[in-house]
């Protein structure tokens, strides 16, 4: 009885945080269709509502490492009631401001909604502790997250597209600030805090170097998709300084007693290859969502490539792509228990490589399109799932919140190497294509091969992962890692 009334309450847990992922879904999927009206609203064009994308990209990188550390020291509750009153107040400035300066950084700050689904996997492996099977329960938990913040991007982005054609846009924009601001309530009655903080001193030292790589290596990013960028030394030489700033950051937190992020992680044989998994993970679900929306809508007989299809028609390929996401998120503690966490981690990462270079003979028409979406949706569903709750199960008792962080920060860097690469691969040749408006077709290729191998990669990077990593045999002792 006891143990029914711990899950019980554990499941109650998992239900208000679901709310959270779905409200977490719906702002991915909400502002979508709505982003030339907001560039007619703020008085720009329609390409440089890229800097919104770039610049939450870039704080989402320097929230998720000082969040999740902090989960770990005085409580992932009270971390992500912090982050989601910091959402809420910056989604209440969005409808009342037309200033595109005011705008962006409002937009940036919203950024700290990416914090929620690593401290929400922390606060349930945390109190799951004294349960039998803790990493399938874990597992299964991320499941059911993931499968609600991929049912509230569908109806974010349907509810969005619906309602920006007949309310004013600062009703519309107003929308999500509420829901946010119910999601803070949510959080503070219905969810009990993690029992296992560590305390500690916070690494501020840590925090500002890593803050400073990570700015410009982004910030390099940025400067290389500008005109001219490429051609440009200083948009390298920021790249190369921010890649350099990692060694000074490294080197401290060697020495530091209670790091912001233990690096000797990335040396350990069960954690290295989930890392390098997200990171090779975010090249696909980050960065190649624009280029596969806009390749839908590109129009055949101008070009001789695309699909030529009309808003709502690519919505449709997004919602399919969508609920085999959400599938494949559900499915994955079901085959994880039948075959092994690896196993599975292996067999999703395969799927995606396979649906991406499915594209290369396969792109001519709607349902060739839909079936590698879907194709790809199955396994990026259950490597959304997946890794933060790998990395829980892997990770130092102490350290489940950084881990989780981990997967979504590196995550997160894959997708920004992506875009630029994808852009620019984009723009060449393609002033030949429909009057300089659509990417050039050498570019999509681009896209597919690259999207495709770096998943194959990521499933071989697994197989030198231990058998019986992120099961129960290793949830109950620390992980010490492989120095």
């Amino acid at each position: 009885m006891t143990r029914t009334r711990t899950l019980g309450t554990l499941a109650t847990v998992v239900g208000f945080l679901a709310f959270v992922e779905f409200t977490s879904g719906v702002l991915q999927g909400y502002y979508t269709p709505m982003l030339s009206d907001i560039a007619r609203h703020l008085g720009i064009h329609d390409a440089d509502v890229n800097w919104l994308e770039g610049a939450q990209l870039m704080l989402s990188t320097l929230v998720v490492p000082a969040f999740a550390k902090l989960g770990d020291m005085v409580g992932h509750k009270r971390m992500l009631l912090i982050s989601t009153a910091v959402t809420a107040v910056a989604a209440l400035v969005l409808p009342f401001t037309d200033s595109f300066g005011v705008f962006l950084a409002a937009w940036a700050v919203m950024g700290f909604y990416v914090v929620w689904l690593p401290l929400e996997i922390a606060l349930i492996w945390s109190r799951s502790r004294r349960m039998e099977g803790r990493a399938a329960i874990t597992a299964k938990a991320a499941g059911l997250l993931v499968a609600a913040l991929e049912t509230g991007a569908i109806l974010g982005a349907l509810a969005g597209g619906a309602l920006v054609d007949v309310l004013p846009l600062t009703v519309v924009l107003l929308i999500p600030a509420i829901l946010i601001a119910l999601c803070f309530f949510v959080i503070l009655f219905g969810v009990q805090e993690s029992p296992e903080s560590t305390g500690g001193v916070f690494d501020t030292t840590g925090l500002v170097l890593i803050s400073l790589a990570l700015v410009c290596f982004t910030g390099g990013l940025g400067m290389l998709r500008l005109e001219g960028g490429l051609a440009n030394p200083w948009s390298w030489a920021v790249v190369v300084l921010g890649i350099l700033l990692v060694v000074p950051f490294a080197l401290w937190e060697l020495r530091h007693d209670d790091p912001l992020i233990d690096v000797r992680m990335f040396r350990s044989p069960a954690l290295g290859p989930v890392f390098l998994t997200a990171g090779l993970f975010g090249v696909s679900v980050l960065g190649a969502q624009a280029p596969l929306s806009t390749f839908a809508r590109t129009d055949p007989d101008e070009v001789g490539y695309g699909l030529g299809t009309t808003g709502f028609a690519t919505s449709l390929i997004i919602g399919i792509y969508l609920i085999a996401m959400i599938t494949g998120a559900l499915l994955f503690p079901v085959i994880a228990r039948v075959l092994t966490p690896r196993l599975t981690l292996i067999g999703a990462s395969v799927l995606v490589g396979i649906g991406f270079l499915l594209f290369l003979p396969f792109h001519d028409s709607y349902l060739q399109v839909v079936t590698n979406m879907v194709v790809t949706g199955l396994g990026s569903g259950a490597l959304v799932a997946a890794l933060p709750a790998a990395a829980a199960a892997a990770a130092p008792s102490t350290q489940t919140g950084v881990a989780t962080g981990l997967t979504n920060s590196v995550k997160t860097v894959g997708g920004a190497i992506a875009s630029c690469v994808f852009g620019i691969a984009l723009l060449h040749g393609a002033a030949e294509a429909a009057g300089g408006t659509a990417g050039s077709f050498a570019g999509y290729l681009t896209v597919w091969v690259v999207c495709g191998v770096t998943a194959l990669v990521a499933a071989v990077l697994l197989v030198f992962v231990p058998k019986e990593a992120f099961t129960d045999r290793t949830a109950d002792v620390d992980t010490v890692p492989a120095v």
